[in-house]
């Protein structure tokens, strides 16, 4: 990795943790840098990116070693392109799109990186070879309906305050995903009654486990709870790229791996905020505050209850962060065979100072939906409609796209 690259990922230092040797992979180089270029972005669009950074890095370097069914597309490769040259080509032409300040600093990202790559017809070949393939992509999602305008409509009564906050992720059940037929293919059932027991055993919970003030959460759930509330490719990201390192996979085998997280990530934000917009269930912060007008008496009102932190703009139902640890969990199952996996270890910005560790992606999921509830954010109900969400849908990505062995499907897969 190039000393250029090596400060630009500096940033991230405190967020990833390998426990194995970090072996040079252009993939998981370009995915950290990536990480970087696209924060600032609301945490559904810097997935979208990732996404199409991924795309367009697997399908080039696939182009070379012809392994896999392409996402889109499979040039012509002559014999020993450089698949290094053709991946940051790829994720560097992408990644200066998104505006004019990043633009510069992506230029010089990838100059600095392709400046460690011998200067023959192999460097150049692979440059051009990333670039063409970065321009269909980019032309395939131009029009996905990232760019929509939002135009949630608050409900209300003529005359009647409501908060004017925006909303988040409201343009995006139209946003068209990258592997599934449509945002509502896993559109899991209805919340539950408000009339039933299990709603007051999961709303009492959430109160006494998820408040601000909680007496009966623990030290450890509490530490957990903030720990989990970072979001975007920060969160799953690093998790991917340590299992690359630890396999020690090869560069056509971890840039399907990378995109098979990336595409299920983004079509799991996707799908969520369709089912999130569809139900428009209420927050804890909501129904807590007005637990005396659910027709049930076992919920108990707190006039002033609140939540670990400020709760997401967006409706309850489903659990986000449950459906999106659940997909990169089934991802890596369907890919390794197992759960069991070598140890993983992360940080969170926003829980400085704190490290956790896993070596089993059930266990990584049950945390995220336990950490939700600690937060005051989510539900139980909610969370395991989540992880259930997030499971099969991952599933059905590593089932759908990049398989081995395949023949190239005329219009398969077209993003």
């Amino acid at each position: 990795m190039s000393p250029l690259i090596k400060r630009s990922l500096a940033a991230l230092a405190g967020l990833c943790i390998g426990t194995s040797p970090v072996l040079a992979n252009v993939i998981t180089d370009w995915d950290e840098t990536a990480v970087t270029i696209v924060a600032g972005t609301t945490p559904y669009a810097a997935q979208r990116f990732m996404a199409v950074v991924h795309v367009a890095m697997f399908d080039a370097v696939n182009s070379i070693e012809r392994r896999y069914r392409p996402y889109l597309v499979q040039l012509p490769a002559a014999p020993g392109t450089s698949k290094e040259s053709a991946a940051a080509a790829a994720a560097s032409a992408i990644l200066a799109t998104i505006d004019a300040k990043r633009a510069d600093k992506v230029k010089g990202l990838v100059t600095s990186y392709l400046g460690s790559i011998p200067d023959d017809s192999r460097k150049s070949d692979g440059v051009a070879l990333g670039e063409a393939i970065a321009a269909k992509v980019l032309e395939a999602r131009a029009n996905d309906g990232a760019d929509a305008p939002d135009a949630y409509r608050p409900r209300t009564r003529a005359g009647v305050y409501v908060p004017t906050a925006i909303t988040a992720g409201s343009t995006w059940p139209g946003v068209k995903p990258f592997a599934l037929l449509n945002p509502s293919q896993f559109r899991p059932g209805p919340p539950i009654s408000l009339k039933s027991g299990e709603w007051a055993t999961d709303y009492n919970e959430l109160r006494e486990f998820g408040s601000k003030a909680s007496a009966r959460r623990s030290p450890n759930q509490t530490e957990t709870a903030r720990f989990w509330l970072m979001v975007g490719p920060d969160a799953y990201h690093p998790i991917a790229r340590q299992l690359v390192n630890a396999k020690q996979m090869s560069v056509v085998d971890s840039a399907r791996l990378m995109t098979l997280v990336a595409i299920a990530l983004n079509d799991a934000y996707i799908a969520v905020l369709d089912a999130k917009y569809h139900y428009n269930f209420w927050r804890p912060i909501t129904a807590i505050r007005n637990g005396d007008i659910d027709e049930n008496l076992a919920t108990e009102r707190d006039a002033t209850w609140q939540p670990i932190d400020l709760t997401p703009m967006h409706p309850e139902y489903p659990c986000a962060h449950c459906i999106a640890s659940g997909t990169v969990a089934a991802v890596v199952d369907a890919v390794f065979g197992t759960a069991d996996i070598p140890e993983v270890a992360m940080r969170s910005p926003t829980a400085p100072g704190v490290t956790h560790r896993w070596a089993n992606t059930a266990a990584l999921a049950e945390e995220v939906a336990n950490a939700r509830i600690w937060a005051g954010f989510h539900y139980r109900f909610s969370t395991r409609a989540g992880t259930q969400m997030g499971r099969r849908l991952g599933e059905y990505v590593v089932k759908s796209v990049l398989q081995a062995d395949n023949p190239i499907r005329s219009g398969a897969n077209k993003p």
